[in-house]
């Protein structure tokens, strides 16, 4: 992991820009993180986007970590931002815009193609990332996974024993390989649903919260569509990670 930029926020907040190979990141810690008391470490998942369109969310929510003491991180993810672009990638977003503007059901073989190469790309270098991360005298762990793809989410938490908790959102389309993945979770899980969510199949979502092994599951269902996320949803997610973290 290389350091490639540090500020510090004017509430107290460190964040710096890192590189792990060829995959850039951030990394925010509290100004109570030290090497004589390190913190847990929450890592944030974020949608295809790109880090720096996805830069003023990510830092709020990393704020909202460090007010509750805990550092937060996250990478871009495989075709996003400057990384480059799969050409079957980039075909299976085409065919899913083409599928949403005709008003058409978006099908399982543009499911698979556009979300199962981004979960076993992307989930071995969350696990570099988080080998990194938890070298940092400054981080300690436990460790939790918060938002982003939710496929990413469930095979982290099936594959990364680290991972102690998550938290994520019912907002992507989920391959149905994946729900045979989901039965396999067990950590403690709190679930975002916007219940109007215009990007999400509700029923699918609600079907693959059912399919979840997790003895302790939370479904936070809320009136609204995609971006009306209300902001008692965020600090709901806060204490879950506090309790599950501190």
């Amino acid at each position: 992991m290389q350091f490639t930029s540090e500020q510090r926020l004017d509430d107290g907040v460190v964040e710096r820009e890192f590189t792990l190979g060829e995959v850039p990141g951030i990394l925010w810690t509290p100004a109570s993180a030290s090497a004589s008391a390190p913190v847990p470490l929450i890592l944030l998942g974020l949608p295809p986007l790109g880090l720096h369109t996805m830069h003023p969310r990510l830092l709020s929510r990393a704020r909202q970590a460090a007010a509750e003491g805990f550092a937060a991180a996250t990478i871009e993810l495989p075709g996003s931002g400057d990384r480059p672009r799969s050409a079957a990638t980039e075909q299976a977003r085409a065919d899913l815009r083409r599928a949403m503007e005709a008003g058409e059901p978006v099908g399982d073989e543009i499911i698979d193609a556009l979300v199962l190469p981004l979960v076993e790309k992307s989930v071995p270098e969350w696990q570099a990332a988080l080998d990194a991360l938890l070298s940092l005298p400054e981080i300690g762990g436990p460790v939790g996974y918060s938002g982003g793809v939710i496929s990413i989410g469930i095979r982290l938490a099936v594959v990364e024993p680290r991972i102690v908790a998550a938290g994520l959102f019912a907002g992507s389309l989920v391959p149905a390989a994946m729900f045979e993945e989901a039965r396999r979770v067990t950590i403690p899980l709190h679930v975002l649903l916007q219940w109007d969510d215009e990007r999400n199949d509700r029923q699918a979502a609600l079907d693959l919260f059912d399919a979840f092994g997790s003895k302790e599951k939370t479904l936070h269902a809320n009136m609204g569509g995609h971006t009306g996320v209300p902001q008692f949803a965020g600090e709901d997610a806060a204490g879950f990670f506090a309790r599950h973290l501190k």
